[in-house]
């Protein structure tokens, strides 16, 4: 019994030895790794630092390149501002060059497109002014007879005109309106010998109410026509009272084209059928501001002449 009890303890003994010896190996490999590893610490504390400061030295060279390249970007802008200043000086200068060369060149356009254009055309002639028996102008065309409303006669209109005279009864045709040419350019012969029949069949005084003496008549500039109608039986009278005379006075303006004799007017009696060519715009501005041809001095009317093929 007591063999076993002293084998017991041998083998404990030797266990707790055992364990002792194995314990003892584990501290001291660990103390030997912490030891190395507190070495490596070390060392890698010491690489860090002296990273550190290199890198603060880097950052110091960085820090003072940027100071130096803002006081050059400083020095640039400060540059640039003055050259921008230049050049804002040139640009106006520039443009007050352009300007006047501008100016110079509207006002030599537009005295070069008055020297294409008869000065007469818009001159109030009606018991005003007078065109003498020479004057003829430069280009008439020949009315296409399907215009005109007795196709066995002739009849002449200003070249340059005519465009907007074709356009007017083009339209008209287009609207149902029933519209022929009764009469358009006249020399000053023609009138004259016209004024003559007139006074013949109706006397002087009531001639001169209706008809124009040779020199004061619109028709020798070759820009107005007499318009007359179906139902009329080939006669102006009644012209008034037409739908072509009201599609007229609604749209002629629109072409270029003015009632020259409206009722009220202080030279002859109301003539619905004769109308005047004088531009787009002049008539168009009459038309607004429900005005005549004749309210208007003749100033006002001469600033309307470069514009009046516009």
């Amino acid at each position: 019994m007591e063999d076993k009890i002293a084998k017991r303890l041998l083998v404990w003994i030797c266990l707790v030895a055992f364990v002792v010896v194995a314990i003892g190996g584990l501290v001291y490999y660990g103390f030997t790794k912490i030891s190395v590893l507190s070495e490596e610490i070390s060392s890698l504390e010491s690489k860090l630092a002296t990273q550190d400061a290199d890198f603060l030295v880097e950052v110091e060279k960085t820090n003072q390149s940027l100071a130096e390249l803002r006081l050059k970007t400083s020095g640039l802008s400060s540059t640039l501002t003055s050259t921008q200043q230049n050049i804002d000086a040139v640009r106006t200068q520039v443009g007050g060059v352009e300007q006047t060369v501008g100016s110079i060149s509207g006002t030599v356009g537009t005295l070069q497109k008055l020297s294409q254009i008869d000065p007469e055309l818009l001159i109030k002639y009606s018991k005003v002014y007078f065109l003498n028996e020479n004057y003829k102008p430069t280009h008439l065309t020949e009315i296409p007879k399907d215009y005109l409303y007795r196709e066995d006669e002739s009849e002449q209109f200003l070249t340059e005109a005519w465009p907007y005279l074709k356009a007017l009864m083009d339209t008209a045709k287009s609207n149902g309106i029933d519209l022929y040419v009764s009469s358009a350019y006249r020399s000053f012969a023609e009138q004259q010998s016209l004024k003559s029949q007139y006074k013949v069949v109706y006397g002087a005084g009531t001639a001169n109410t209706f008809s124009a003496d040779q020199g004061y008549s619109e028709h020798q500039l070759g820009t107005t026509v007499d318009f007359i109608t179906t139902g009329l039986g080939g006669s102006l009278d009644g012209f008034g009272g037409t739908n072509a005379y009201n599609w007229l006075i609604s749209n002629a303006h629109r072409f270029g084209f003015e009632l020259s004799y409206p009722k009220g007017n202080d030279y002859y009696v109301y003539e619905p059928w004769h109308w005047r060519f004088v531009g787009v715009k002049l008539s168009t501005d009459l038309h607004n501001n429900n005005k005549s041809f004749y309210d208007l001095d003749q100033r006002e009317i001469d600033a309307y002449t470069v514009n009046i093929f516009d």
